[in-house]
């Protein structure tokens, strides 16, 4: 979003402010919603357009307000606002419901805004939703450096293309701290660069973006697309690039415990762990590479794995196991979760002895592998032995039409560069496809 003001659209008038008016525009007011957001800012950019008709349809009964964080941090370091976007919403004057950040979907705003009004006002703007139908000659279902790099090579060959994804733009590569490997640069490159510049460039070039949105229904052999309830994307050709989701663990407490002592984004959430003691539970790639990051902010880590050793590349093994605050347990495996005042108890068994102890450590970092984001496609695809979609050299999946690439396809490497080929791949055949 820009930083000009106001923003108009039909009637109403999207109004932006500054610190000094927020308590005669808010906190004085009956029922408003703030949202902050900064410039250059993705996420921001994804929640304009969901905000903005929102605002039609409630904008009668609840004032939508704007602020630039950047340029009132006193307002923003007062409420506690440290992210962009960030929605706050007020009922005279006193904050109600639940802040939402980052990729904020439409259906959580609704959630919150409903809330603020009587359950006829909310069934009257409802009866207003009209579903309406958008043609395109491709949709890409996700945005990772697969669906981007198809959405790039499309864009340019003038092919009206929409990337749709329930997140952000980028995939795991966002959520990566670094990316050592990727061709083209000498030193490593932070994830959420790489994956931004992507994304940018895709849309640079006219691919248009869905995104953070909720998809409803996908039918593959009509080529339709819901999302949010009432758009119906409707393509020619559909390329899926829904990557994949981590592996949990199902052990007791590791569910009640996500997002609030367990962890499976160290990008995300490594800062958090200040000098404090850390378990990181895995030893595939991922584990190792994610450990020895955290080791930039933890005092002790200790590493967790059930084999007798790491399945990791061999430089980054040599690299955590030279750090001296890593411990290892090999041949061990995680048996519960439970909490302690603010300390994770985890419960561990020998896998050697059968013998079973406690450690005691600040938080859980959990990689254990992933598996494949197939479920929106309601089993109609051929897949593999371990739930990955088949396709051929040309990237075609079993239905006419549809095309998978990235690592929810059926192949032998999962890596940045060979989604970046599929992707390639499947934009070049479509191409040649809608040209005939």
């Amino acid at each position: 979003m820009s930083d000009k003001s106001p923003v108009t659209k039909n009637h109403l008038t999207m109004k932006e402010i500054v610190s000094a008016e927020f308590e005669q525009e808010v906190l004085k007011a009956d029922k408003v919603v703030l949202d902050f957001y900064s410039s250059e800012c993705p996420p921001c950019e994804a929640l304009a357009p969901k905000f903005e008709s929102l605002e039609t349809l409630y904008g009668e009964d609840i004032r939508f307000l704007k602020v630039f964080r950047q340029q009132n941090r006193d307002l923003a370091e007062k409420l506690g606002v440290y992210s962009s976007p960030t929605l706050i919403f007020f009922n005279k004057g006193h904050e109600t419901g639940i802040r939402l950040s980052g990729g904020i979907k439409r259906s959580e705003i609704m959630h919150n805004l409903n809330a603020l009004l009587p359950a006829d006002k909310v069934n009257k703007i409802r009866s207003r939703i009209k579903p309406f139908t958008t043609p395109y000659d491709v949709a890409i279902i996700g945005s990772g450096p697969g669906g981007l790099t198809a959405g790039l090579y499309l864009c340019q060959a003038r092919i009206n293309t929409v990337l749709i994804d329930t997140g952000l733009p980028g995939g795991h590569v966002s959520l990566t701290h670094q990316v050592s490997n990727y061709p083209g640069f000498i030193d490593p490159q932070p994830g959420y660069l790489l994956s931004h510049n992507m994304s940018e460039q895709t849309k640079k070039c006219g691919s248009e973006f869905k995104v953070a949105v909720d998809v409803t229904r996908v039918d593959l052999e009509k080529k339709e697309i819901v999302i949010d309830e009432y758009e119906t994307v409707l393509a020619k050709k559909i390329i899926v690039a829904t990557g994949t989701s981590p592996n949990y663990l199902n052990v007791p407490g590791e569910k009640e415990f996500k997002g609030n002592g367990i962890s499976y984004c160290a990008t995300c959430d490594a800062k958090y762990y200040g000098d404090k003691e850390v378990m990181v539970i895995g030893g595939g790639n991922s584990a190792v590479e994610e450990a020895e990051f955290i080791t930039r902010f933890a005092s002790k880590l200790t590493v967790v794995h059930q084999f007798e050793k790491f399945q990791a590349n061999k430089q980054a093994q040599e690299k955590l196991l030279a750090n001296p605050r890593v411990e290892v347990l090999f041949r061990h495996e995680p048996r519960s979760f439970t909490r302690k005042g603010d300390k994770m108890i985890v419960s561990l068994q020998d896998l050697e002895t059968g013998k079973l102890k406690e450690l005691s450590v600040d938080g859980v970092f959990i990689f254990v592998g992933l598996k494949p984001n197939i479920d929106l496609l309601g089993g109609k695809l051929e897949i593999d032995n371990w739930g990955y979609i088949k396709t051929d050299e040309d990237m075609h999946a079993s239905v006419d039409g549809i095309y998978a690439v990235g690592d929810v396809r059926s192949k032998k490497y999962r890596q940045i560069t060979t989604a970046i080929a599929d992707g390639t791949i499947a934009a070049i055949n479509i191409t040649k496809e809608l040209d005939n």
